[in-house]
């Protein structure tokens, strides 16, 4: 048997695929809600900071799951044709097209509501969406 390894023709996607990864691996695509939310937000922190979206979804400070040790890290190899997947990659595609309105209210941070982060305690946040909130 001889394996043929199939590469994507169009390396102009590589930049959604990376993103859309993070915010599957973020949001396990529990819902297009989430999913716009997380998209949003990366964009607010673009405008906010400058920087590159694609620096933003490389932080391990921002998104755990690119941490090893992370119980979301399994989740950045979610195959590409997994219907959760699809709609974070749909969802990235609009944002990187301006065409995805701000889900989030300009939040540029997020965690979890089964934890508090310190940084947290002395704000009020401005989103709750499927447990996770998000604050400016």
């Amino acid at each position: 048997m001889q394996l043929t390894l199939i590469s994507n023709p169009d390396a102009s996607q590589a930049p959604a695929y990376q993103i859309a990864r993070v915010i599957y691996a973020q949001t396990n695509a529990r819902s297009l809600t989430l999913v716009e939310a997380f998209a949003s937000m990366i964009a607010n922190i673009s405008r906010a900071s400058g920087l590159d979206v694609l620096k933003i979804v490389s932080d391990k400070t921002i998104f755990d799951s690119l941490d090893e040790a992370s119980v979301r890290h399994e989740l950045l190899s979610v195959p590409a044709n997994d219907h959760g997947f699809q709609m974070c990659l749909r969802t990235v595609s609009r944002m990187l097209a301006g065409g995805l309105p701000d889900c989030c209210f300009g939040a540029t941070k997020f965690h979890y509501s089964d934890s508090i982060p310190d940084w947290a305690t002395c704000r009020g946040y401005i989103a709750d969406i499927d447990d996770v909130l998000f604050y400016l």
